[in-house]
């Protein structure tokens, strides 16, 4: 009985830890689901006990198999073991509930494998927190240390003499603890065991967020994500035969491919013939989202230069994101590509070599290729995949001599403008074509930028995402004020778009107008306009290619706004779920959940009749990205 005890105590305080963080949750998030009257909202914690029995039940199995496995030889040094073992495994707990509030507020869910993804890079993660979050991790070492205090006083003996107990009877216990233990890892009596689609139980996404358990995302992300090299990761979403989900796909996005082996890869005629072809500017901003900019319907005073600029070219008023992270949005506007399940193909091994970029496609006409980056390239394996996909050049950070400010992210927008259009002048100079890709970082917490460069926001932070959005204008008019003193400026295409939003959060399944940036191309090929149907960050790309003014052929997913293929849609990521948007009907696929049609209304979803074929083709994109990914047939 003492064994039992003994677990029976450890899960009750584990429980009772993970209990008090979602009450606290349920809390703090009350209003964003009080008012949907056919919800449940109680229903969290019984589905919440749930996935923390699982998580709990795995964290028990070692203490299990000691107490009742290990002979009574060395039982001062099980008997420490198991003491320290609860120490760490419940100061984990408490630490990874503590940070799972400023996670949701920064990424509106629980952590998941974000939480240990950006761990290989300790340097700018651990600045982070020393700058943004002192008081979290000042209130989380509190809590551990009163937590250690008070249980290595209450257990100083405790498990003294657990040992003694005879080994046939602790054997004994071994086979109806560890069923209990099953029972509790599996959470179910059916066909399959409980994961983290069962936690799932509301149409209120942030309802459903504070029913899961912090630990079990993790770990389930994780496992996940190691099984991205086979058809684990797929069958969560559902099954399809390849020749199907390609032909649904080319069919939506209305492309005939006229190469047998590359689905997608066509000759794209440009429509703006040019005796010689123009340069290409891609300006990448870091995380800045549509409700900042007046010009495309959000807040005044944020991004002058944005609006101002957007005047003098092609303003894209409905643009959406790939997805939420850097990397997606990267590849969607250097490579034309959607967001594909699991890791974002930057950072995957297959995608290391031969996937189709701006490079890779502009080198045979003789344009030399750059990524022009303030930070430190080699964050989410940047460097590595550029370089091995035809660019020519980096230059970060390390090749930056005496910039006039460095935050935690690197040297600011200002110096990293100056250094590329000096870059710029240069090739002109040399008669160099060339094609560059530029990548902001003031707009990342802690939102470092230098003093003096911007007339303050009222009422907000100096350090705040306002005022770091209002410097990242402020460095993108400075690049075209340089730029049109420079004789670069007329045989250049430039593009202005953002990666993703700084924040994609809200109550619906997938928040769609969280995706919603900005996005606009200077150009003297075409009069100043608007642009008001859906566009992707594919279509961005494909536009500017065809404003360079050569006839050439990719596998871009997309079209662009001057081609009569242009669709009206867009399909977008949201950490493991998928929206397929046509026109204003969405289909939403999430793992281990049936396919749901949405009407889009108000920047809400709206749950309407089923549309199958709109379902099957969003399982399509998804069968269809992961099989050109894994066959290397994108370039």
């Amino acid at each position: 009985m003492r064994i039992f005890k003994t677990l029976a105590i450890h899960y009750l305080i584990m429980i009772g830890i993970l209990f008090i963080g979602r009450l606290c949750l349920f809390i703090m998030y009350f209003d964003n689901f009080s008012n949907h009257t056919d919800v449940n909202y109680w229903l969290t914690f019984i589905y919440g006990l749930r996935m923390d029995t699982i998580s709990v039940s795995i964290i028990l199995i070692i203490p299990l198999f000691m107490m009742t496995l290990l002979p009574k030889y060395a039982s001062k040094f099980y008997e420490s073991t198991l003491k320290y073992y609860f120490v760490i495994t419940i100061s984990c707990m408490i630490y990874i509930e503590v940070a799972t509030f400023p996670f949701i507020l920064e990424y509106d869910v629980r952590p998941n494998y974000l939480f240990v993804e950006y761990l290989v890079y300790p340097q700018e993660v651990f600045s982070m927190i020393f700058a943004e979050y002192k008081l979290e991790l000042f209130f989380a070492v509190l809590l551990i240390s009163i937590f250690i205090i008070g249980y290595l006083k209450l257990f100083k003996f405790y498990f003294k003499g657990l040992f003694d107990i005879h080994y046939i009877k602790r054997l004994a216990l071994f086979l109806p603890l560890s069923i209990l233990l099953f029972i509790g890892i599996r959470s179910s009596f059916g066909h399959r065991p409980a994961n983290q689609s069962d936690a799932m139980y509301s149409s209120n996404r942030i309802l459903n967020e504070i029913t899961k358990n912090s630990l079990y995302s993790i770990g389930y992300a994780i496992y996940i994500n190691k099984k991205n090299n086979n058809k684990a990761l797929l069958k969560q979403y559902g099954n399809m035969p390849i020749d199907e989900a390609l032909n649904r796909v080319q069919k939506r996005l209305n492309i005939s491919s006229n190469n047998v082996k590359l689905p997608f890869s066509r000759v794209q005629p440009t429509n703006f013939h040019d005796v010689s072809s123009k340069n290409l500017v891609i300006f990448i901003q870091e995380s800045l989202g549509a409700q900042f900019v007046e010009a495309v319907g959000g807040e005044k005073g944020i991004t002058p230069n944005i609006n101002r600029l957007s005047k003098e070219g092609i303003l894209f008023t409905d643009l959406y994101s790939n997805g939420t992270r850097s990397v997606r949005g990267i590849a969607g506007c250097m490579a034309g590509n959607f967001a594909i399940p699991g890791k974002g193909v930057i950072k995957r091994n297959k995608s290391q070599r031969d996937f189709f970029t701006i490079a890779s496609l502009l080198k045979p006409y003789g344009y030399h290729t750059s990524f022009i980056y303030g930070g430190e390239s080699r964050f989410d394996n940047m460097r590595g995949w550029f370089l091995g996909n035809g660019f020519d050049e980096i230059i970060d950070q390390p090749r930056f001599n005496n910039p006039s400010f460095t935050g935690t992210w690197g040297v600011s927008d200002e110096d990293m403008v100056i250094r590329a259009n000096n870059e710029f002048a240069k090739h002109y100079k040399n008669n160099q074509k060339f094609a560059s890709v530029m990548f902001s970082t003031s707009n990342h917490s802690p939102f470092d930028f230098p003093n003096n460069k911007i007339e303050l926001i009222d009422n907000v932070p100096k350090k705040s995402v306002k005022n770091a959005i209002k410097y990242a204008d402020f460095a993108i008019g400075k690049f075209f004020e340089l730029a049109k003193q420079e004789s670069y400026y007329k045989d250049t295409v430039f593009v202005v778009v953002a990666d993703h939003n700084i924040r994609v959060y809200g109550e619906d399944v997938i928040p769609v107008n969280m995706f919603h940036i900005p996005g606009f191309i200077i150009s003297e090929s075409v009069k100043p306009m608007k642009y008001d149907k859906i566009t992707t960050q594919p279509d961005i790309l494909a536009t500017a290619l065809d404003l360079i003014g050569i006839d050439l052929n990719f596998p871009i997913l997309g079209h662009s706004i001057f081609s009569d293929k242009k669709q009206n849609l867009s399909f977008m990521q949201f950490h493991n779920s998928y929206a397929l948007r046509v026109n204003d009907s969405i289909a939403i696929i999430q793992p281990g959940k049936k396919p749901v049609t949405y009407k889009y209304k108000n920047k809400h979803l709206l749950e309407t009749v089923s549309d199958t074929e709109l379902e099957q083709d969003a399982l399509a994109f998804i069968i269809t990205l992961d099989y050109l990914y894994q066959n290397k047939l994108y370039k």
